[in-house]
């Protein structure tokens, strides 16, 4: 990733620049009206200047302006007294817009009936959970697929190797803050988040569920090994983190709202990196919790690192780009709410997706004496010619008990969709070489 150019002095302007130039901006209507329209975007430096290549103004001199227009409007959070603590943001209209649509959207007392339907919801949220942790866990380098990621987790089959442990690990990290989601940010339980998402992936084993104790840690490009970001010194870990849950605890004398406050929290720990390793995961699974407490419950079925991961480098320029310019988190906010958009987007589609596919599915329910899930089970045999299923399986991606996901498959297996085949102590259920035939004479009938 290439480093971010660094933002012009916004004091050389004013310092040296002629009063009457600086008096024709503030009357030049025209500027004033194409600067507001691009601070809508909130574009960096090397966006901003491209934005306003042409106009009569040095741009340079015009983002000295614009950092004055931005600085009318700003809001201010001091986290820490400890010096590098002072953060700032603005509010604009696009992300006022978002805000207000997952107000709409991804709380309420009607708990989203409408987005998805109440007999799927928890099967939704275990393939929700499954994505979120490998998408998270590929952003920190585990190398695997999504298609072995979740036949590991869906068949509780023990990880292979250090990638697949890690996404194991967020898995589990995801589902104890669905339990804690209730309780206050504490550094204990923040340990102990970490313990669960760092367990057997470290260099060092004692890392796990503790704060840094050195200063070896920083953020860098892997390739070039670069230095992008040099963490708070590791003696005021205490002190920073102490600091941050009260933050995230209490609520402030001027209104933040929370999912922008969500968004802050996420970054924090970026920014403190209190952990020798896991910080982002941790970031994450933390911004889950807080907006999940805060009657947010729909993020619970969003995968947001799925959405980061396919531009990783944004992610990265986002915290980078705050503390270019003055700790300005607006660039890593207006980021994240873009990505909860798209992520809101991805979850609706695939819900829609999902009812068509049940619709189609309700014919051979009809004639066939079988339920949804057993329907499901043989859309997956449709799709992949290959596929089998254990009992184990079945039970983790529908959410059901041993003997309902065991009397699902014999029913199949009764009908004469599916057999059995003994591989070691473990039975696996694959269709018939006759499945085509029985599947189309069903829906014929």
């Amino acid at each position: 990733m290439k480093h971010p150019e660094l933002p012009p002095d916004k004091m050389q302007f004013f310092n040296n620049g002629k009063p009457e130039n600086i008096l024709s901006l503030l009357q030049d209507g025209e500027i004033n009206k194409r600067l507001q329209e691009i601070n809508n975007g909130y574009p960096y430096w090397d966006k901003f200047r491209q934005k306003v290549k042409g106009l009569q103004y040095a741009p340079a001199d015009l983002w000295s302006y614009n950092k004055l227009l931005r600085e009318r409007s700003i809001e201010k959070i001091k986290i820490s007294s400890i010096s590098g603590f002072d953060f700032k943001f603005n509010t604009t209209n696009n992300m006022l817009r978002l805000l207000h649509k997952f107000d709409m959207h991804l709380g309420g007392i009607l708990e989203g009936r409408a987005i998805i339907p109440p007999d799927d919801k928890n099967r939704y949220l275990i393939s929700s959970i499954m994505e979120e942790a490998i998408a998270s866990s590929q952003l920190e380098g585990a190398a695997t697929t999504r298609e072995i990621a979740k036949q590991m987790l869906r068949s509780n089959r023990q990880p292979n190797t250090l990638d697949e442990k890690m996404i194991l690990n967020n898995y589990l990290t995801i589902k104890k803050v669905l339990e804690i989601k209730d309780k206050p940010f504490s550094k204990e339980l923040i340990l102990e988040v970490h313990s669960i998402i760092a367990k057997d992936t470290l260099r060092n084993s004692e890392n796990e569920g503790k704060f840094r104790t050195n200063n070896d840690v920083n953020v860098v490009d892997d390739i070039t090994g670069e230095i992008f970001y040099t963490p708070p010194n590791c003696e005021n870990i205490e002190a920073l983190m102490n600091s941050f849950c009260q933050f995230a605890n209490h609520n402030e004398i001027e209104f933040i709202h929370p999912i922008i406050k969500g968004i802050v929290i996420h970054f924090l720990i970026g920014y403190i990196h209190p952990f020798v390793d896991g910080n982002g995961r941790t970031a994450r699974a933390l911004f889950y919790w807080y907006l999940m407490s805060k009657g947010y419950w729909l993020v619970e079925y969003m995968s947001i690192s799925k959405i980061i991961i396919k531009a990783p480098a944004q992610y990265a320029k986002s915290y980078l780009h705050c503390e270019y310019d003055e700790n300005d988190l607006t660039y890593f906010i207006d980021y994240n709410l873009k990505c909860l958009d798209f992520a809101l987007t991805n979850l609706q589609n695939y819900i829609q997706r999902k009812i068509v596919e049940k619709q189609n599915l309700f014919h051979l329910i009809k004639n066939e004496n079988i339920n949804e899930r057993q329907a499901e089970l043989l859309r997956g045999l449709i799709i992949d010619i290959k596929r089998g299923y254990t009992i184990k399986e079945v039970q983790t991606k529908f959410g059901v008990v041993y003997q309902t996901a065991r009397t699902d498959l014999m029913g199949l297996q009764d009908l004469g969709y599916i057999e059995e085949k003994k591989f070691g102590k473990r039975l696996i259920f694959f269709k018939v070489d006759e499945f085509e035939k029985k599947l189309e004479h069903a829906l014929k009938n």
